[in-house]
């Protein structure tokens, strides 16, 4: 049940960085519009914390979102723009792939089913 609804969490976190980065498009080209994505952006990442079904799937559908607009739609324009805004778009996408990634905990080490020992003990030696 536990892995069930860290999945809905994962999916649904990815709907809104995919949301999220909608929006980030939509207003780009704005003058307040960057800086308010940005901030944004910046705010639901610190805030999620670091792991597999929290953190990388907000970065994952945030840079996926903007990887799928990046290509020139079949009229021959383009939804991001080939300025230094769209270019810091496109920047913050690679940013956040990398720090939901970084960001991830590290693996812990598997216990093995040993005999118990007492806490603040060493291990016997074989």
């Amino acid at each position: 049940m536990r892995t069930l609804a860290r999945a809905a969490t994962a999916l649904a976190l990815l709907v809104v960085g995919a949301g999220t980065a909608l929006a980030t498009v939509a207003v780009h080209e704005l003058a307040w519009g960057l800086p308010l994505a940005v901030a944004a952006t910046v705010a639901a990442l610190v805030a999620l914390p670091p792991g597999w079904w929290s953190r990388l799937p907000f970065a994952l559908g945030w840079t996926g979102f903007v990887g799928w607009v990046v290509d020139p739609r079949p009229e021959g324009d383009y939804a991001i723009s080939s300025d230094w805004r769209g270019y810091l778009v496109v920047g913050m996408a690679l940013v956040l792939l990398v720090i939901g990634i970084a960001t991830l905990p590290r693996p812990r080490p598997r216990t093995s089913a040993g005999p118990a020992r007492e806490p603040g003990t060493a291990p016997a030696r074989p």
